[in-house]
């Protein structure tokens, strides 16, 4: 089984992921962490990535398409994938779907975490203070969001009409969350 969970920053998208990790074990992949990996190695790309995640600003697709292509062929990690917070834009979308063809793969279930600004501002806030995350500014937060939804609108339109897309209403709680999202997969 491979998922797509998707939403904005804040939306809880790598707790819903792990707990789907944990309870159908897959692997995932979270673009953020991916990303952050990259700049805590200090490799080429991460530092690219960390001039541009600085202004608010999301790493190019070029960058995160070339990292997603190294997981999606790795045989150990095939249909069992799931994907946190990528895709991101409609050019993300096409080159997953061209990487699922060409490994012969599918993606059988789609999430949209769909909150409200308000309570990304406040999980973010809290996320904050717990983790202690460099990008978790309140200014960097409110552009990330607002870029976050010009981008992914294509991306929304273009899931949104399989028969495996699902909107969540993401300003649930957590748990509430969790419980929608398993219930769709143990169909």
């Amino acid at each position: 089984m491979n998922v797509i969970i998707f939403g904005p920053p804040g939306a809880g998208k790598g707790t819903q992921a792990l707990k789907i990790v944990k309870k159908f074990d897959l692997f995932q992949v979270s673009t953020g962490d991916l990303l952050r990996e990259q700049v805590k190695n200090k490799t080429d790309i991460g530092k690219a990535i960390e001039n541009i995640i600085s202004k608010g600003d999301f790493a190019t697709d070029d960058i995160v398409n070339e990292l997603i292509k190294n997981i999606v062929f790795n045989p150990k990690k095939k249909n069992k994938l799931i994907f946190d917070g990528y895709p991101r834009s409609l050019s993300q979308a096409k080159n997953l779907e061209k990487l699922m063809q060409k490994s012969n793969q599918k993606i059988d279930y789609i999430f949209f975490l769909n909150v409200m600004r308000d309570t990304i501002i406040e999980r973010i806030e809290k996320r904050k203070i717990i983790e202690k995350r460099a990008d978790d500014n309140l200014d960097t937060i409110l552009k990330r969001y607002e870029t976050y939804m010009e981008t992914t609108q294509p991306v929304l339109n273009f899931y949104s009409k399989n028969p495996n897309f699902y909107e969540i209403d993401g300003d649930k709680e957590m748990n509430e969350i969790s419980a929608k999202i398993e219930q769709i997969l143990t169909v």
